[in-house]
């Protein structure tokens, strides 16, 4: 565990991290710490023995990950035993036989474990990704500390039911945080249209994307190449409902029903459709060009996006609500030069911009994604020019350093960040926010002042 002495800024709380399937997360934090903030980083779950990995091992050790939950329970019935938990805490696990969720009490054991962390190392605002395990813990430290919390939403946390086993609801989280990032334009609409209440700190913040590997793929991309004799259409995603691949492979039987030849449709990736994508692909006869090539490094991809004609994501909303936001995969494609074509869906047209960027239909529909993919392997030069249009657009608005310098301007100017001059390093919108904040609460602690009884 890392020691708690040094001054940090904020704290970050994770059900799980750092994580493979995470790498958003991890390129936020290495950000944030780069630009100057030190967060003391939690994670509910212990991911040491996870593999893959994309982040540096040494990354660990400024985690502090939470004992087992057995574990967990006995140490903060010690705490209580000590009486070094606040008296909240202990009302409401004494009290809890009253309640009948589960999970609501786990998180209460990890809020009272966190909360007495953070008070021993001065912080005082706590930061979590999804509305999930760990932006319920942090709303249960807001209850038992003098804490505030902030969380991003993404896609299947806003979208998809609550597990039963908890009785907070999304309602309590977006009313009680003190901000909400959201990872597109459609999801912030969304969530200001279903919480009018909370409307206003609801911001939207892109998820980042380290853009070198991707740049340099593109930079090396030899588009005669590309497009001499068998033309690669990539895709890459857990082989899952919402990526759409069963309409992926439905449209390359549809471009071979239209005598559309010498292409090669490549998916990347591991899930539970695999047994179904393959009976489809056996079914509709595309076993000639249509690979499921299983799950690859992320050096595997790169290199697969530089050879790459088009990148191929037909996205789908799945049965229960859920579906992708962003997908950070369409993120790599635009930033590797590659043309993309995708659905109508959630925050997929802020990617890939119809005409531009890329192509897009409504979900759903094999055959009008067939036409897309036709339209652009018929025409090089005009694909080549989005795949050019679709990195200047990634490097606008998805490079890390912009979307990290976003949020770290939200926090601080809410007051959420711990001033000192590192967190403004570099940055004087930071400071005038700081100070702005500052004008706010010092007018609040003078109001207090005044309604207090004179001795």
């Amino acid at each position: 565990m890392p020691g708690l002495s040094p001054r940090y800024h904020l704290a970050y709380v994770f059900e799980r991290f750092p994580s493979f399937t995470q790498t958003f997360c991890v390129r936020e934090i290495l950000e944030l710490e780069r630009q100057g903030l030190r967060p003391l980083i939690f994670s509910i779950r212990d991911t040491r023995g996870e593999t893959p990995r994309h982040f540096p091992d040494e990354l660990f050790e400024r985690v502090v990950f939470l004992p087992p939950e057995k574990e967990l329970v006995e140490e903060v019935k010690r705490l209580k035993s000590e009486n070094r938990l606040p008296q909240s805490v202990v009302l409401t696990l004494r009290h809890w036989k009253e309640r009948s969720r589960t999970g609501d009490k786990q998180r209460v054991y990890e809020a009272a474990w966190i909360g007495l962390k953070l008070a021993e190392a001065g912080v005082r605002h706590a930061h979590s990704h999804f509305a999930g395990v760990g932006a319920r813990t942090v709303w249960w430290m807001r209850e038992f500390f003098d804490i505030t919390y902030s969380f991003t939403g993404h896609a299947n946390d806003l979208w998809s039911a609550a597990s039963p086993e908890l009785s907070l609801s999304l309602d309590d989280l977006m009313r009680d945080a003190a901000l909400v990032a959201t990872v597109s334009d459609y999801s912030a609409r969304d969530l200001r249209a279903r919480f009018p209440g909370a409307a206003a700190k609801v911001k939207r913040v892109y998820n980042g994307l380290d853009l070198a590997p991707f740049r340099a793929a593109g930079a090396r991309r030899d588009a005669k190449a590309v497009w001499k004799g068998e033309r690669l259409l990539l895709s890459v995603g857990r082989l899952i409902e919402k990526k759409g691949f069963d309409d992926l492979v439905r449209a390359c039987a549809d471009l071979k029903r239209r005598g559309v030849g010498n292409f090669r449709c490549v998916i990347c990736g591991d899930g539970p459709m695999e047994d179904e994508l393959r009976a489809l692909i056996a079914e509709t006869g595309t076993g000639d060009c249509v690979d499921l090539a299983g799950p690859k490094t992320q050096p595997e991809i790169v290199a697969l996006l530089e050879k790459a004609a088009v990148f191929a994501l037909p996205c789908v909303t799945e049965q229960d609500g859920g579906k992708d936001n962003l997908p950070t995969v369409l993120m790599e494609a635009m930033a590797a030069r590659v043309a993309c074509a995708s659905t109508v869906l959630a925050g997929v047209p802020e990617m890939v911009i119809e005409g531009e960027t890329g192509l897009l239909v409504p979900e759903r529909q094999p055959r009008a994604f067939a036409g897309i993919l036709a339209d652009l392997l018929a025409d090089p030069g005009r694909t080549e020019a989005m795949g050019r249009a679709g990195e200047a657009r990634a490097e606008e608005l998805f490079a890390k350093e912009i979307t990290a310098r976003q949020l770290r301007r939200l926090q601080t100017g809410r007051g959420l960040v711990r001033f000192d001059p590192a967190s403004v390093s570099g940055d004087p919108a930071l400071l005038g926010a700081y100070l702005r904040q500052s004008g706010v609460r010092m007018a609040r602690w003078f109001r207090r002042r005044k309604r207090q009884p004179s001795a």
